[in-house]
């Protein structure tokens, strides 16, 4: 009897196996076809999708997701966020439920404005510092610096350039952007997957948080209520700021694809503005569906410094309420300039 249960197990196994395999073989020669050639649409298009099924398998009803969400064959995508989006086909082969996925990419269907500045002051700013984030809160200025054994916490005077308030981060970590939201400054950190929490007045860390899905800190923003935070890719995520556990994220697009390494982030007027890392630039981004509607060309200011060899890229951008004008600087920039922004 052990001999013919062994038998019947081994004659099992082998069907179990031959049958998977069999699926698998069959999903090799099911696709996803939408009506674009390279999956990439513009906002605004309708996506029409259906299956490529050459050999005619038995695959029953079939029933259409876009990430997660059950839609018809054919869709406007008006309403949804820009960049990569998961599509997929739910089917049935051989009475086992199996999910068919390719991707689809969102363009935005207008090409972005580009704007220029006017200088209306200049004042001085710490030639040593890293400047990675920068922000007004009350009427005074915040700033973020890196580098290993060089990063800090500080409150500045703009006018003058002096500091108000500093306080050094442990050398193992390297300072990133900084936003301050209900009295609270949120600093994060570049590689260590580490945000800090300060009281606004007097600097005492209050906690830490960690980032969960992104990678890296690179910078942040809030809008009152919700914090937005870069991660050095395209993404800008949302966190929940009591949890500070990241929620969703956009993807920043314009009409020719994605706007990578997003670095230092600043909330002017419900439009997220982000200056790109190397470009001297900065990108104004529709916090609802990451597109990108302007670009600001501030490649000029880069020449208006001190030159010297430690003097690096444009990095921190800072809207101050009170004059309705942006500040900008650079890491290692002897210049804080007050601008007025162009179309």
């Amino acid at each position: 009897m052990t001999s013919v249960k062994l038998l019947i197990a081994i004659a099992l196994s082998t069907i179990i196996v031959s049958c998977g395999n069999n699926i698998a073989e069959m999903k090799k020669n099911i696709s996803i076809k939408t009506n674009t050639k390279n999956n990439s649409f513009t906002l605004g298009e309708t996506l029409e999708v259906s299956l490529e099924n050459p050999k005619n398998y038995d695959i029953g009803n079939v029933t259409f997701l876009l990430d997660g969400n059950k839609i018809s064959n054919k869709t406007l995508l008006n309403t949804i966020k820009l960049g990569v989006h998961t599509l997929e086909a739910q089917i049935q082969l051989n009475d086992t439920p199996e999910t068919i996925a390719t991707n689809i990419t969102v363009l935005n269907n207008k090409t972005p404005k580009v704007y220029h500045f006017e200088i209306i002051n200049e004042f001085p700013h710490d030639i040593t510092s890293y400047t990675q984030g920068l922000e007004f809160y009350n009427g005074e200025l915040y700033e973020s610096t890196g580098q290993y054994g060089e990063s800090k916490l500080r409150k500045v005077d703009y006018k003058t350039g002096e500091p108000i308030k500093s306080i050094n981060l442990p050398n193992q970590y390297f300072g990133e952007g900084l936003t301050v939201l209900n009295n609270r400054v949120y600093q994060l950190t570049w590689k260590r997957g580490t945000g800090f929490i300060y009281n606004a007045e007097t600097f005492e860390k209050t906690g830490s948080f960690k980032y969960n899905n992104s990678k890296q800190g690179w910078g942040i923003c809030n809008d009152g209520k919700t914090l937005y935070k870069s991660d050095g890719t395209e993404k800008i995520w949302t966190l929940d700021p009591e949890t500070l556990m990241e929620q969703s994220y956009i993807q920043a697009y314009h009409s020719k694809g994605k706007v990578v390494e997003l670095n230092e982030l600043e909330w002017v007027n419900g439009k997220i503005y982000a200056n790109r890392w190397q470009k001297n630039g900065v990108a104004i981004i529709n916090p609802k569906n990451g597109a990108v509607e302007g670009v600001i060309d501030f490649s000029p200011l880069h020449k208006k410094v001190t030159q010297h060899p430690k003097l690096d890229v444009l990095n921190g951008i800072a809207y101050n309420p009170e004059t309705q004008t942006l500040f900008v600087t650079g890491k290692r920039w002897d210049k804080l300039f007050e601008v007025k922004i162009i179309e």
